[in-house]
């Protein structure tokens, strides 16, 4: 009997959508064939299996294709036998963990990448320079800091949905400009993300594959 062919994951190593879709996976324990693909070279099955073309895409054994990151951790969890996030993500405070995670995905991630990319985005009024979108995304990062003074972790007192959801987009907002970052007054948000970063998940998660390459087809 043939083993059952595991899920594929086509992912890309800095993609914070990826990224937490790989911290659920990671968290889940099941066996992923993990293929990176160059975003400028997107291989055809990759494209097949989602013409949208972008990463995470998650292909089950039966064909499903998911192709939103936050649908993968749903999946991820969903399908674990016994995990701590299984009790982090749909708890009492539910609704307050679905507004971070629209506010981080909309008007967060929109100032986050004309912050970082002030000149690949043309998009946004000349006056809306770099320093603007920082500023407009530090305020959700305020939010973020109130909120882990109360407790360690986003989602509690264990690390949860809503810290692996958030954390590689506040880490790419960090690394834009780590000195200044480093200078706000952020004492929980910092720690917060240091432990991200030290973690053995992240290191995981981080690891460098070799790019996927697409066989030939069978002649």
């Amino acid at each position: 009997m043939h083993a059952k062919a595991p899920p594929i994951l086509y992912t890309f190593r800095r993609c914070p959508y990826a990224m937490r879709a790989r911290l659920a996976l990671e968290a889940n324990g099941c066996e992923v064939e993990m293929r990176e693909i160059a975003l400028k070279n997107k291989p055809a099955a990759f494209l097949k299996a989602s013409p949208k073309g972008t990463v995470p895409v998650l292909v089950l054994p039966n064909g499903q294709v998911l192709e939103q990151s936050l649908a993968i951790m749903e999946w991820a969890l969903d399908t674990a036998t016994a995990h701590p996030w299984l009790t982090t993500r749909k708890g009492s405070n539910g609704f307050t963990n679905a507004a971070l995670v629209t506010e981080n995905d909309g008007p967060f991630k929109y100032h986050l990448d004309r912050y970082k990319y002030p000149h690949r985005i043309t998009d946004t009024p000349a006056h809306e320079g770099a320093h603007f979108h920082r500023d407009a995304g530090a305020i959700f990062l305020h939010q973020l800091e109130r909120r882990l003074q109360e407790h360690p972790y986003l989602s509690g007192l264990h690390w949860g949905f809503v810290d692996a959801a958030l954390a590689p987009f506040v880490r790419q907002f960090a690394h834009t400009d780590a000195a200044w970052f480093h200078q706000q007054n952020w004492p929980h948000l910092i720690a917060w993300l240091g432990l991200f970063e030290a973690s053995e998940a992240f290191d995981f998660i981080m690891r460098k594959l070799p790019l996927w390459v697409e066989p030939p087809p069978l002649s």
